[in-house]
């Protein structure tokens, strides 16, 4: 299973509204064009992105001087499985399982569905335990701030 280039600019988007939340509760909000720049997305791409986002509940906007984009929920309510479901769809490793292959002449008889019911089960538990507050924790431990 391959993530479209869509599908990891959302995660990157929300991951960078998911750090803002965290660093400034009081203040969530980040213009779109914040999240362009600290997550190298490009632009045209983003506003598309998070206007989708917000439609599939994800992320709010706010008008106005200090508008911008925040979560929708905390981000410990958003797993990377549920932005990759919105993108890519459902998560198999073959197309005869995600239905969206012609009927495959071997239904019901293919020794290969068990593997693949394996594989898709292993991937959504792998990206439906991971929240982005997950990510924002791992990226404090793995990358921490610099004191001085």
């Amino acid at each position: 299973m391959q993530l479209t280039q869509r599908c990891q600019y959302a995660l990157r988007a929300l991951f960078q509204l998911a750090r803002q939340a965290e660093a400034s509760p009081a203040d969530p909000v980040l213009p779109a064009g914040d999240i362009a720049q600290a997550q190298a997305i490009p632009k045209r791409f983003l506003d598309g992105i998070l206007l989708e986002l917000r439609q599939a509940g994800f992320v709010e906007s706010r008008r106005g001087k200090a508008g911008g984009f925040c979560l929708a929920r905390p981000g410990a309510e958003i797993t990377v499985g549920q932005v990759i479901r919105l993108y890519n769809g459902a998560m198999s490793p073959v197309d005869c399982r995600a239905g969206t292959a012609q009927p495959c002449p071997l239904t019901g008889a293919c020794v290969f569905m068990s593997v693949w019911d394996q594989a898709r089960a292993a991937l959504e538990g792998v990206y439906d335990s991971v929240s982005l507050a997950e990510l924002v924790e791992r990226e404090r431990r793995m990358f921490p701030p610099k004191k001085g």
